[in-house]
């Protein structure tokens, strides 16, 4: 699913130069669920804005679902990122002014597909998250958790090769995080490739492999042999409530 060799970015600020990954290689399979850590300023998020086509390496070379990227044009890679990739970010980025349902529908909108099949996978999309009874709420009618599953309804509405999240727990508190990890675990078991960013170690345990980043520096790559099974874990603090 995707291949990177060698990937190198630096970043010119006057004259300071920041060398934000040094020599990366990275190969993850499909339907892998990877995620990826470090401290900060360790190019983690870099790594998440070149896989996702916000950025261009410096060297090095990138294959995304068999298809090299590096020498795209810039409207090829837009193209690229609307049909191959769905986000999912900390801080949800839904339209205010939009329900969760027209929320959803908007990469379909850029994609061109017409209203009556945007509106269909739009629900669909939302069904799968859970939220079919939430679908004309605006964000500001719906709770943290609410707003984080119209925001991975909307990465999934394209049916992408993979799903990119950049710390997608990190404006949730505990049990809202696993719920949402529950989701990712579903859609994983469903074939969905995922690669997510945290600094939470509870977090990264959920995924079936981690990537440890450092100094722009691929230090550490470990197989998960017992993910936590998020909806175990629910299902525990559940049966603790019902028992007090």
């Amino acid at each position: 699913m995707i291949r990177i060799n060698e990937a190198r970015k630096t970043y010119h600020t006057g004259t300071v130069e920041v060398k934000a990954l040094r020599g990366v290689s990275v190969h993850i399979r499909p339907n892998e669920f990877v995620a990826v850590m470090g401290p900060s300023g360790s190019g983690k998020s870099t790594l998440m804005n070149l896989l996702g086509l916000l950025d261009r390496f410096s060297s090095g070379t990138y294959v995304l679902d068999n298809v090299g990227v590096s020498e795209l044009s810039d409207n090829e890679l837009a193209g690229m990122r609307n049909q191959k990739i769905g986000f999912v970010f900390q801080t949800f980025n839904l339209l205010p002014k939009m329900t969760a349902l027209k929320n959803v529908e908007l990469p379909l909108l850029y994609a061109g597909v017409k209203p009556v099949e945007r509106k269909s996978r739009a629900m669909t999309a939302l069904q799968q998250v859970g939220l079919e009874d939430r679908m004309c709420h605006h964000p500001n009618e719906l709770s943290g958790g609410q707003n984080q599953r119209v925001a991975i309804a909307r990465a999934l509405v394209n049916d992408p090769a993979i799903i990119l999240a950049d710390e997608p727990t990190g404006a949730l508190d505990s049990r809202t995080g696993v719920e949402i990890m529950h989701i990712f675990q579903e859609l994983h078991r469903k074939g969905v490739t995922i690669v997510l960013v945290t600094h939470e170690q509870e977090i990264a345990a959920h995924a079936s492999r981690i990537l440890y980043f450092r100094d722009g520096l691929l230090v550490g790559d470990e197989i998960v042999e017992n993910p936590v099974d998020a909806g175990q874990t629910l299902a525990s603090s559940v049966k603790e409530v019902s028992d007090i």
